[in-house]
């Protein structure tokens, strides 16, 4: 067996783990990387890269392009293709990061076992992602059902697809394959986009259902039965939903179970890897970021996190997590974003103090002009500082990085609604929410129309 010293071993060639290899490398850090299944992880080859790009397919058929199922499936795969060669091992090796394609095993509190290699490290980051949770429904295992892993290679449309899970991965996918010609219903055991904003999620939801996608909620699978082409998901209360295809779009899960993390003393928890706020094991030399250490579950969390353990790891400086700027996304048509606090966890944490200031798409001329009149911004606001922004509408992915800076800098509501923005640009809903804020303090109060009347009176 081949035995190897190293200043950094990364276990997961995800976006996280890339992150870390990548930066470490090229740092002067010596680096080995593990990763015994696809480079670029769940994100390129299952995850966002190829839901996006069949999302774009699908807007494509809406807009009256005509467009078949092999063929968006087909710039799903060249979309991947393009991408694959930024994450590729030749690319790394390029770095001077050695990559063994192997999944590692813990074998000891510092060394980690790859095949015929075992790995010593200074540090190691576990950065092994996670899959599709396939629940315990009576019946599931006997059915033929697909998740986000097999879902894009399916060559011909599915005649009805039936979507158990409401939430953004759920969605997107029910709304990609309404466009592209097949019938979808989605089974919601609580309430569809249950973690977002109800009255933004409230919008999304009404344009679904207008494109005739059925979404029934408080709809808990009870058993599912049938046989390819014709299967049946029976829920708690009774009511059947009959299709010819199943996508379980029910959560995630942590890919921990093969890295024997007892021998190294890592503690888990029921969502992943147990770390404290400098994302540091019960192993004081190993961390774990991303969706392997229980927290959102989004790559450019994985990405955050890598930057905070290579400041640790190679600089020796202290960095803590922070969430209470992570943005979050989904891309369904209308996009629903989020930022900080919803307002009800606004509210729930500062009370009365809390003020909404709110702009409606249906109010800005870029929006009237392109006909992308739903919609609207709303910033949860606490003593002039915003604490949480949701958007829901055209491009509310894109709109809501600002509100994540805001948050980040801890900027002030003056500090956007001093921003100039080009006219007539979509982006100035931002810049709106913000003189939304102040404009009952300007316009409505008795005391600035008593100075101006003073100033008026005096000015020559």
């Amino acid at each position: 067996m081949e035995r190897i010293k190293t200043d950094i071993l990364v276990i997961g060639g995800g976006s996280g783990g890339l992150s870390v290899a990548s930066g470490a490398a090229q740092m002067g850090a010596d680096v080995v990387l593990l990763e015994g299944h696809k480079m670029g992880g769940d994100c390129l080859n299952y995850g966002c890269v190829p839901s996006k790009a069949l999302l774009a397919m699908g807007k494509r058929a809406h807009a009256g392009i005509e467009t078949t199922h092999a063929e968006a499936l087909d710039h799903v795969r060249k979309v991947i293709a393009t991408i694959e060669p930024h994450d590729s091992v030749e690319r790394f090796e390029g770095l001077g990061v050695r990559v063994i394609s192997e999944y590692g095993r813990f074998v000891s509190p510092t060394e980690v076992e790859a095949g015929e290699t075992r790995i010593t490290a200074r540090r190691i980051v576990i950065a092994t992602g996670s899959s599709p949770l396939v629940p315990p429904i009576p019946g599931l295992d006997k059915v033929p059902h697909e998740t986000n892993e097999t879902i894009f290679d399916l060559e011909k449309t599915p005649g009805h697809m039936l979507i158990i899970g409401g939430g953004p991965i759920g969605m997107e996918m029910a709304q990609a394959h309404r466009r592209l010609g097949c019938d979808v219903t989605v089974i919601e055991g609580m309430k569809a986009l249950g973690k977002d904003d109800p009255e933004a999620a409230g919008v999304v939801l009404d344009a679904l259902r207008g494109e005739g996608i059925a979404i029934e909620e408080d709809a808990m699978a009870a058993e599912i039965r049938g046989k390819p082409g014709a299967i049946e998901v029976e829920v708690k209360d009774g009511r059947v939903f009959k299709g010819t295809h199943l996508l379980v779009a029910a959560g995630r899960k942590p890919n921990i179970e093969s890295l024997d993390l007892d021998a190294a003393g890592i503690e888990t928890i029921r969502a992943g890897v147990k770390v404290d706020a400098r994302l540091r094991t019960t192993n004081r030399r190993v961390l774990a970021i991303g969706d392997v250490a229980g927290g959102p579950q989004f790559t450019h969390v994985a990405g955050y996190h890598a930057g905070l353990v290579i400041r640790q790891a190679l600089l020796g400086l202290p960095a803590k997590v922070r969430t209470d700027h992570i943005p979050w996304a989904t891309f369904t048509d209308p996009e629903l974003a989020q930022a900080g606090l919803t307002e009800a966890q606004a509210c729930e944490m500062h009370g009365d103090r809390v003020e909404v200031a709110r702009f409606d798409y249906a109010s800005s001329d870029r929006a009237i002009a392109e006909n992308w009149t739903a919609g609207f911004v709303k910033v949860m606001v606490v003593k002039g500082r915003p604490v949480g922004a949701t958007i829901v509408g055209h491009q509310a992915g894109e709109h809501i990085n600002l509100w994540s800076l805001a948050l980040a800098s801890k900027l002030k509501m003056r500090d956007i609604a001093g921003m100039i923005s080009p006219y007539p640009s979509l982006g100035e809903i931002n810049k709106r929410a913000a003189g939304a804020y102040f404009s009952p303090r300007l316009f409505d109060s008795k005391g600035v129309k008593r100075v101006v009347g003073l100033v008026q009176r005096w000015l020559p």
